[in-house]
């Protein structure tokens, strides 16, 4: 057991945690948007810097990506130092210089005082500020159908040679966790569109709502071993079918009682 100090709180952690883990375990709000507890973190967005110091380092100390820095024994983190906060604020400050339109941008640079950016402005800057999050959490499914490409500025996330991309199952996981909600999709009763390709979705063959695309039932059925017939009922209807069998369980078990 690793035992650190965050805020002035002696904290304990798990061996291979890594700061953010923890700080974000002891309720302290510290920004991220390239973060997701389902994927390795990356630390491109460098929102979640933490001050970090020890006793014996006489009171020099450095910044540190949370995501990215595993605890120590005797670590002592600070995560709203008056330096944490004026560096996250010059990073908001260019994000929002490069995504002016970005509501998600626009709320984190709010909630840090920043009414306008002091950079110049990207007038048609779009939303998605590369945090390569929709990129892992893609490959991580297992079908790496979109990537980084390009550079500098032309960088962008995109299919291999920005056509449909036939690894693409539209399982929405990428346009679900963006964090500026940038991935654009288009949905109607039996269809999905997204980067470019069409996918036919099951409907619900209880209540005819729409459920998920064809190929990710059908992924998720040979990958999982689960019947392609529960992705033909949709997950309001399965919740009611389920609380109908423990109804009955329920009824069943006061008649043997009684």
């Amino acid at each position: 057991m690793i035992k650190l100090t965050i805020n002035g709180k002696l904290v304990q952690a798990d061996e291979g945690d890594m700061l953010l883990t923890v700080i974000r375990r002891e309720g302290i709000d510290v920004p991220s948007q390239c973060h997701h507890q389902a994927v390795e973190p990356s630390g491109a967005c460098r929102l979640c810097m933490v001050e970090i110091t020890r006793q014996e380092w006489d009171g020099w100390s450095k910044f540190v990506t949370s995501c990215l820095y595993p605890v120590e024994d005797g670590l002592i983190v600070t995560t709203h130092s008056a330096k944490v906060i004026q560096l996250r604020k010059t990073i908001i400050d260019l994000y929002l210089a490069r995504h002016p339109n970005s509501t998600e941008i626009m709320r984190l640079a709010s909630e840090y005082g920043i009414t306008r950016t002091t950079y110049e402005t990207v007038v048609d800057g779009d939303d998605c500020i590369m945090c390569g999050l929709c990129t892992r959490i893609c490959a991580h499914m297992g079908f790496s159908a979109i990537s980084t490409v390009g550079r500098g500025h032309d960088k962008e996330i995109a299919p291999p040679l920005k056509e449909a991309p036939t690894d693409c199952t539209g399982c929405l996981s990428c346009a679900n966790n963006c964090p500026t909600n940038f991935i654009e999709f288009t949905r109607d009763s039996n269809s999905l569109t997204i980067w470019g390709r069409t996918f036919e979705t099951l409907a619900c063959s209880q209540c005819g709502k729409a459920t998920i695309t064809r190929e990710f039932a059908e992924h998720l059925s040979k990958t999982r071993d689960i019947p392609i017939a529960y992705f033909e009922v949709c997950d309001d209807c399965h919740r009611k079918e389920t609380a109908k069998t423990m109804g009955r369980v329920v009824n069943w078990t006061r008649e043997v009682q009684a």
